[in-house]
């Protein structure tokens, strides 16, 4: 392992870039990954399925081999490029589509997967209090994950154009101006319903987009459990429920779901109209007075009613895990920030 990371063979980043702090909260969620790849160990699958005539966000478990897209390959088949653009979905924008987390692609350099990546504490500071069970991590999410999330989706039924724009065409061709509040704010109903409609026809075309790895304190101190790592995909149907369901709250001007779902259906009705589409003009415009960057947050509490799976609160891999993950010698190379309550705590704990 020449990067110290297990798996990652091949990489857009040098061998010591891996240890910074920005570079390793997603280079260790992919060496992660591989880990469970060359050893079967399946993800946590977050993703939507039609139970009763009703849309349902359910989990399973999924290969990461089908996260990765990558058939029969092994890791050290596999290219992780960061931060990187899913040049596929270039088509589909005349503006130049914003890089993501990790772009999965095979040696030959053809394009496997796109996949958001975060790394999140369990438990977060909305659920620590209560029991394991209804423990949950907050996750921050970038508006560069929404807009891969309306590509992946188009790119999934492009040929079903004609049948998307219809599904749409009402709820968006009467909006006057996508950035005035007022009107978006009553106009979201209609949206979120259109989406939902789109979802029922399509749940079955849905793919991977988010790889959340959790790391597991023992409660809310520092010191990892006992079972430690583990990963929980999110399909891009189901992701776009944390703000699609949001936006069905009765409030007076736009917030931060109601614009990513604002967002999503424009994307896809302009999609399905011309097939390509402005993206980037299309998030600054409707920023809605709030910073473009950020899309929205999830906090705990609301996370876990996504989350289901009993392996939160056993997460899959034990601590030592890590032994694997990451090749000794290497744990050196991190250069943790210094906070005096977190040197007070360790000193003390120490000392005991």
């Amino acid at each position: 392992m020449p990067s110290g990371l297990f798996g990652i063979e091949h990489s857009n980043r040098q061998p010591a870039d891996h240890w910074g702090k920005n570079c390793f909260n997603s280079s260790f969620p992919a060496a992660t990954a591989s880990y469970m790849l060359e050893n079967d160990i399946p993800a946590i699958y977050i993703h939507l399925e039609q139970r009763n005539g009703r849309l349902e966000v359910v989990s399973s478990e999924i290969p990461i081999r089908e996260v990765f897209n990558c058939g029969d390959r092994h890791a050290s088949d596999l290219y992780f490029a960061f931060e990187s653009v899913f040049e596929p979905y270039q088509q589909y924008s005349f503006d130049a589509v914003d890089g993501i987390d990790l772009v999965v692609k095979d040696l030959e350099g053809n394009f496997l997967s796109p996949l958001e990546v975060k790394l999140t504490v369990l438990p977060d500071n909305t659920t620590y209090k209560k029991s394991e069970e209804l423990w949950g991590s907050e996750m921050v999410v970038r508006s560069a994950t929404t807009s891969y999330c309306a590509l992946g989706m188009f790119d999934a039924v492009k040929n079903d154009s004609a049948i998307v724009r219809e599904i749409f065409e009402e709820a968006c061709s009467s909006i006057q101006s996508w950035d005035n509040d007022f009107e978006m704010t009553h106009k979201i109903p209609a949206l979120s319903r259109a989406i939902d409609e789109f979802q029922s026809r399509y749940y079955m075309r849905q793919k991977p987009l988010l790889m959340q790895t959790l790391w597991k304190t023992q409660g809310k101190s520092p010191l990892l459990a006992d079972q430690a790592f583990d990963i929980v995909i999110w399909s891009d149907y189901a992701f776009s429920r944390l703000f699609v369901d949001a936006s069905y709250e009765v409030v007076s001007t736009m917030s931060r779901p109601m614009r990513a779902s604002a967002r999503l259906a424009r994307c896809l009705w302009e999609l399905s109209k011309s097939g390509k589409i402005r993206v980037v003009d299309i998030y600054r415009q409707m920023a809605f007075g709030n910073q473009t960057d950020k899309e929205f947050s999830v906090p705990g509490n609301k996370w876990k009613n996504y989350v289901s799976s009993p392996r939160t609160a056993r997460p899959i891999l034990p601590k030592e895990a890590v032994h694997s993950i990451i090749e000794p010698g290497y744990i050196e190379l991190l250069s943790p920030e210094r906070r005096f309550d977190q040197t007070l705590y360790f000193t003390v704990r120490n000392h005991e």
